[in-house]
């Protein structure tokens, strides 16, 4: 009796949440993260508009190298980095259209043909009626149907969550189109600051190999002592060393941006470029612009959603499920007589299933997918404050290093002046070549410390295209 007024309250329960509409589970709503009301800027910089609907590439023409624009078009084709997030947001929404067939009925036709021979000496079914042994035939086709009422929105829930997933892999292959671009640039950049700074060794080794054949001409004619073609050798030596070490680094870097493009290493080859490049001016906006423009927020927070609707699919199986299926057909045992009237057949039933009793399972699993969307809720406020100090890292590393670089241009004109100055006192025996070589070394020093930060502007301006989620609208 217990057990029938249970599964009567069910039922009840059942019918009363598909009269009101309910479903189980709460609404989505993104919850709030602190934002600041604007950055910390530094000149120069200006206003951008976000734009959520906009491209986010390419970005990377905005540095007006065309060598750079062609590799980046190469990664997208041929990436297979790219290729795999591509190929899971197919998936994801392969799996929508899957779970959005669950809101229709489900139609198959189904025909058997046999003929049997029936035993005579079968148990009765009557003993007032004696069994014969027949053969016959059975010919029947049919039309199944099976709909499930989804009275506590399981169904709905469940494509809720599978379009918030497929809305998520596809902020996932923005994401990782913004990381291969990103990566790619630096490693190209990192590449061309290694080539002028080769440069810059070059024209010091040419420089230091005519000082060292001076200083040998004097000492052979013994104006100089053996100690000042010594040094000048030991300097000539060290920075030929530091040639092999740039070399080094550089074919690394050209390895990487092969991967990148989708290139097998040993077949690429870079040549080396010297032109200087300019960073663009990247436009800011307000910081809430960056909830709208990254792909990684977006992912973190289509994540929240679907970890949201799974708790309404957990939730509904406290409810009733309710199955209907009908059925028509013909059953008949010659093909002559298949279709006529007499031959129909048909059926109209639904299945009721009530959970009664589960140990804990149910209730365990809709705590498990609090515990899930609470995870994702973190996740989501984590990567907000990481993009808010990726930005703000950007904006004061862009525009100290603006500063450096012009100090870094004077420091090397001064070096230059102070190079003439030492070569021509010891020329006029002034002063020891110990202050040329002083000099040498110094130059050498600013030259690569200018075309380093050249290359460190051009790297923390990526960094920020990136940490602002890509290209921005309007002049650059």
């Amino acid at each position: 009796m217990a057990s029938r007024r249970t599964g009567l309250a069910g039922a009840i329960a059942g019918v009363t949440v598909m009269l009101c509409g309910c479903v189980a589970g709460p609404d989505y709503v993104r919850p709030a993260v602190a934002m600041p009301p604007e950055w910390k800027l530094e000149a120069p910089w200006r206003a951008g508009a976000p734009d959520d609907a906009a491209s986010k590439g390419p970005w990377w023409e905005r540095f007006g190298d065309a060598r750079l624009d062609a590799l980046q078009r190469q990664a997208i084709a041929q990436s297979p980095t790219l290729e795999l997030a591509a190929a899971r947001l197919a998936q994801a929404r392969a799996v929508v259209r899957g779970t959005s067939s669950s809101q229709w009925p489900n139609a198959a036709f189904a025909a058997r043909a046999t003929r049997q021979h029936i035993s005579a000496e079968r148990p009765l079914t009557n003993y007032g009626s004696a069994n014969f042994s027949t053969v016959q035939n059975d010919f029947v086709p049919l039309l199944q149907v099976s709909y499930e009422l989804d009275i506590a929105g399981r169904v709905r829930r469940s494509v809720e969550g599978a379009q918030a997933s497929a809305e998520q892999s596809a902020a996932d292959l923005e994401n990782t189109r913004l990381l291969v671009g990103t990566d790619l640039a630096s490693a190209y950049f990192n590449l061309r600051a290694i080539d002028i700074e080769l440069d810059v060794l070059a024209r010091s080794i040419a420089l230091q190999r005519r000082s060292l054949d001076f200083v040998s001409t004097r000492h052979d004619l013994g104006a100089s002592s053996g100690l000042e073609v010594a040094q000048q050798q030991a300097l000539l030596d060290t920075t030929l060393t530091q040639v092999d070490l740039l070399r080094r680094q550089r074919g690394q870097f050209e390895h990487a941006v092969a991967t990148l493009a989708g290139t097998p290493a040993p077949s690429f080859e870079l040549a080396p470029d010297i032109a200087a490049l300019e960073p663009p001016t990247v436009p800011l906006g307000v910081p809430s612009d960056v909830l709208q423009r990254r792909p990684d927020v977006a992912s973190a927070e289509r994540a929240m959603a679907a970890a949201n609707a799974q708790i309404g699919v957990a939730s509904a199986a406290f409810y009733p499920s309710i199955t209907i299926s009908p059925l028509i057909g013909y059953e008949a045992r010659s093909l002559t007589s298949l279709f006529e009237a007499s031959s129909v057949l048909w059926s109209l039933g639904a299945t009721v299933s009530q959970p009664l009793f589960s140990g804990g399972r149910l209730t365990a699993n809709v705590d498990l997918a609090r515990a899930s969307y609470d995870a994702t809720v973190a996740n989501y406020r984590r990567v907000v404050l990481t993009a808010m100090q990726e930005v703000e890292d950007g904006i004061t590393g862009l525009a100290a290093l603006e500063r450096a670089d012009r100090q870094a241009r004077t420091a090397v004109e001064t070096a230059r002046k102070v190079l003439e100055l030492a070569t021509a006192r010891y020329e006029g025996g002034a002063t020891t070549y110990l202050d040329v070589i002083t000099a040498q070394q110094a130059l050498l020093s600013a030259e690569r410390l200018a075309a380093q930060l050249g290359g460190q502007r051009l790297l923390t301006s990526v960094f920020l295209i990136k940490a602002l989620g890509g290209d921005w609208q309007g002049p650059g």
